[in-house]
């Protein structure tokens, strides 16, 4: 039976994209043997080796939503939650599987269950599926490491640490610091709460 797990990478992130990823699998038994986890629980190193061993047993399929389209449809009145949802509800399509599994995005996953339910799919969403289910760790290293790699891009092109994207980190914060509000990056999510403080 052919399962389809989905997680993300970047939701938090004032800089960089929106990852979301599904990964199809026939037999899950092949993702356990691989012994995925959780992303968060892996060294940035591990995960690159897992994730081209999870491209080699299963079928990925990635959603990229970047920062100036999340600022568009956000500013449009479209919540995080419901930009998420589309993708989600983009690679079901696409995956077309007996059965799907998603870490919930929302607070209320039957809310999230009943938004993604398709006909003659079994769809399960819960909190902290990607600590339960292999094909969801495997969804969301996936997600991690093309997330990371987008990071990296940004680095080269711009010739600067721009640390994780993330709004605590200080590199983060130092890189923004530079920029007027007017005069932000395409790839820094203008919309978030971090940007309005440090960018006048």
């Amino acid at each position: 039976m052919s399962i389809l797990g989905i997680d993300e990478a970047g939701r938090g992130p004032v800089l960089g994209p929106l990852i979301v990823c599904g990964v199809l699998v026939d037999d899950e038994n092949k993702l356990k043997k691989l012994n995925v986890r959780d992303s968060k629980l892996l060294s940035p190193r591990r995960r690159k080796i897992l994730a081209k061993e999870i491209k080699k047993v299963s079928k990925c399929f990635i959603v990229k939503i970047q920062a100036y389209e999340i600022d568009k449809l956000r500013i449009a009145g479209i919540s995080l939650n419901e930009i998420e949802r589309i993708a989600m509800s983009k690679i079901i399509k696409n995956a077309n599987p007996k059965k799907v599994i998603v870490d919930s995005i929302d607070i209320k996953p039957k809310r999230l269950k009943k938004k993604l339910q398709k006909e003659n799919i079994e769809v399960i969403v819960e909190h902290k599926a990607d600590e339960k289910y292999p094909v969801v760790s495997a969804a969301s290293i996936v997600a991690k490491v093309e997330r990371d790699s987008e990071i990296e891009k940004l680095k080269k092109r711009y010739n600067c640490d721009l640390g994780s994207g993330y709004p605590n980190d200080p590199k983060t914060i130092k890189f923004l610091k530079k920029f007027k509000r007017s005069e932000l990056p395409d790839f820094v999510r203008k919309t978030w709460n971090t940007v309005e403080k440090l960018c006048k």
